[in-house]
């Protein structure tokens, strides 16, 4: 009888499907999808894009195309404050921002028809229209989103790391459908608690380090019998994949890009304690690190905020008890996260982008708030006009791209659709839009269906 192995000091943290005696996903081996992947030829890159994903819809109002010359009822109560580019303002809540406007650009003239938070959402993470719009915001995606569509085009990582992250979590309302799970972005939870640690990053608590080495030994020499038995050759590429899937499961680099407590208390600090600013530091540790896509979910700035989302429906919220609580953690995390991308030189490797699924009705409401006995100051859903910040990725920063009218209703210049943005992230993603996937039915469905790269970034 074999006696028992050693005890490992510690379990091995690692990725969420990748736990020892069940290297399969749904039936297929990870080394299987290695190896199809290897020989479908997908192309690998080191571009990441970083999306802080500010679900529920931002006033525009309110953030970056303020309109203090608009009548009351419009401009809102926020003021704006001077950047340190000439000629550009923003909310006088994001003066960290205003101190580095030549570190990003502004998109003020999005817009597309979705007046659904879901619909909305769709449409500018898939570029896919919603075929039948669901009033309610209980729509699910019927195209993967562009974070799946690299994940897919690049392939797994040999060191394990996913090429898809949500942190916190990934957009709710986005399905994989046609590229199947695999592509789904592994959610980290929040990176904010007390020993943070990513769920499933561990092997099966069963498989200790020299039960797993036994393991490996057996299966190397089942191969082994396989080989000798094997007349045409064929079962001779099954090693290097095999032994790729054993490096996934062994490798320190997924436990390492997760690790938090590798960074120095000041740069915890700069970044923030609070959710957003913890959530923007595992990004940039995770962009340092290639993963090609990371979703930052900036819904609630922290555990008890009573604002969850950017949802500032009067009955709901005051636009300026919301924002003078949100916005400061916002301008913490984002600033900290694009001084820490140029210092390290990786501004032009690395995209950041904050936007939501539309903006918010140019004319202001009134309504009884549902957490205190005040009148609540608030805006409804508006997709005809929404803004985005973005940054680093190689782009022109220091400029406004696009022009809303006098009260925040309509583009004016230069109309920006969901589907620029996503070509100008597929742009720096090095990922042509115009090829194909297939779908359920075996037909070829675009990446994109239209969108060009915004002129004026790139």
């Amino acid at each position: 009888m074999m006696s028992p192995s050693p005890r490992c000091s510690g379990p091995l943290r690692r990725r969420e499907f990748l736990r020892a005696g069940a290297l399969a996903l749904g039936g297929i081996t990870l080394s299987d999808v290695l190896a199809q992947r290897a020989a479908a030829g997908e192309a690998s890159a080191d571009t990441t894009v970083i999306l802080f994903w500010m679900w529920g819809g931002p006033s525009q109002l309110e953030t970056y195309d303020m309109k203090p010359e608009a009548p009351s009822e419009y401009r809102g109560p926020l003021n704006p404050i001077r950047t340190n580019v000439p000629g550009i303002e923003i909310c006088e809540y994001m003066p960290l921002q205003a101190q580095m406007a030549d570190k990003f650009s502004i998109i003020r003239s999005l817009h597309h028809e979705m007046s659904a938070h879901n619909d909305g959402s769709i449409e500018v993470l898939t570029g896919k229209t919603p075929s039948k719009p669901d009033p309610t915001s209980q729509a699910r995606s019927e195209h993967p989103d562009f974070g799946m569509i690299a994940s897919q085009i690049r392939g797994p990582r040999a060191d394990g790391l996913p090429q898809y992250v949500g942190v916190q979590r990934a957009p709710f309302m986005t399905m994989p459908t046609y590229l199947g799970v695999s592509q789904k972005a592994f959610d980290t939870g929040d990176p904010s608690v007390d020993k943070f640690q990513p769920p499933n990053l561990t092997l099966a608590a069963d498989m200790e380090g020299g039960r797993f080495d036994d393991r490996k030994s057996l299966i190397t020499q089942f191969d082994h019998f396989r080989r000798d038995l094997d007349q045409t050759g064929s079962l001779g590429a099954i090693d290097q994949f095999r032994a790729s899937a054993f490096n996934i499961l062994t490798s320190t680099a997924v436990a390492d890009a997760f690790d938090l407590t590798q960074e120095t208390d000041e740069r915890r600090d700069r970044y923030g304690r609070h959710r957003w600013g913890q959530s923007c530091l595992l990004a940039r540790r995770l962009a340092e690190a290639g993963v090609a896509v990371i979703n930052v979910d900036a819904t609630a700035p922290n555990n008890t905020t009573k604002h969850f989302s950017w949802d500032d429906h009067a009955g709901a919220f005051h636009l300026d008890y919301a924002q003078r609580e949100r916005l400061p953690q916002m301008d913490q995390a984002l600033t900290a996260l694009v001084s820490d991308l140029y210092d390290r030189g990786l501004d032009e490797r690395v995209l950041v982008i904050a936007c939501g699924e539309f903006g918010r009705t140019p004319k202001v409401t009134h309504a009884p708030t549902n957490f205190s006995n005040q009148i609540g100051l608030g805006r409804d859903h508006w997709p005809n006009a929404f803004s985005a910040f973005i940054s680093g990725g190689g782009l022109r920063m220091g400029q406004v791209i696009g022009q809303t009218n006098s009260k925040a209703e309509y583009p004016l210049h230069n109309p920006v659709t969901p589907q620029d943005l996503l070509a100008t992230v597929y742009h720096h993603l090095h990922i042509d839009p115009t090829q194909t996937l297939t779908d359920f039915a075996g037909r070829p469905v675009h990446i994109l269906p239209s969108g060009k790269p915004i002129a004026g970034l790139v």
